[in-house]
């Protein structure tokens, strides 16, 4: 029986195309050049800051960040960023029951954002305020004890096999590999429980399981 889904945020809820777009703005470079060097420094298994030191070599990108938020041009998330499947997926988790939670790498200020979106969900977490990040099996724990139900009745939801995937399941969760993204939809995950297209996809073969 599953009791819970526990989704990952960026390329899993969120599409990263409007804040590698404002990164590209305050840099001074094409939209389409960032999109990609982002998929250039991906494919190379490197952190997608990298992206932002291929065009200003050296550069420390917190200071990058907090020079950003400054000029008032720091963290935003609208409805708009949420892919379409979002929405309809977790309410429909949520009406049969099943425990709804949002937590990924992100600084705390995000979890003020995505509440203020109204989400169908039961809570909401980011790294930043935990104090531990994915890959870490402690982040993986922490997910073990925040939601409902014994470690193989949560399902941690992905779209990085490395990030999410892997990690899950060595703490003892299931997990739910989605194609989408650079990484999702490059990246197989032969570990994962399931691998799916999309959220109501998802949705629906959970629900089935429960019946």
């Amino acid at each position: 029986m599953i009791t819970a889904v526990v989704f990952d945020i960026g390329e899993t809820l969120t599409s990263d195309t409007r804040y590698w777009a404002d990164w590209a703005r305050w840099l001074g470079v094409p939209t389409h050049t960032m999109s990609a060097l982002v998929g250039h420094v991906l494919a190379q298994g490197l952190d997608n800051a990298e992206a932002i030191r291929l065009v200003r070599p050296g550069c420390d990108v917190g200071a990058e960040w907090r020079a950003r938020r400054e000029a008032g041009q720091g963290d935003r998330l609208e409805g708009s960023d949420l892919y379409p499947d979002v929405r309809p997926a977790l309410r429909q988790l949520r009406d049969a029951g099943v425990w709804v939670g949002v937590a990924g790498n992100q600084n705390a200020a995000v979890t003020g954002l995505l509440r203020g979106l109204d989400l169908p969900a039961d809570a909401i977490a980011t790294s930043d305020e935990w104090g531990v990040s994915k890959p870490s099996p402690a982040f993986f724990a922490r997910i073990a004890e925040w939601a409902p139900g014994e470690p193989r009745q949560i399902v941690y939801v992905g779209d990085h096999p490395a990030n999410d995937i892997g990690p899950a399941r060595a703490a003892g969760l299931r997990a739910a590999h989605l194609r989408r993204g650079p990484i999702g939809l490059t990246t197989a995950a032969p570990d994962a429980d399931w691998t799916v297209d999309s959220l109501t996809d998802l949705a629906d073969l959970i629900i089935r399981q429960l019946r």
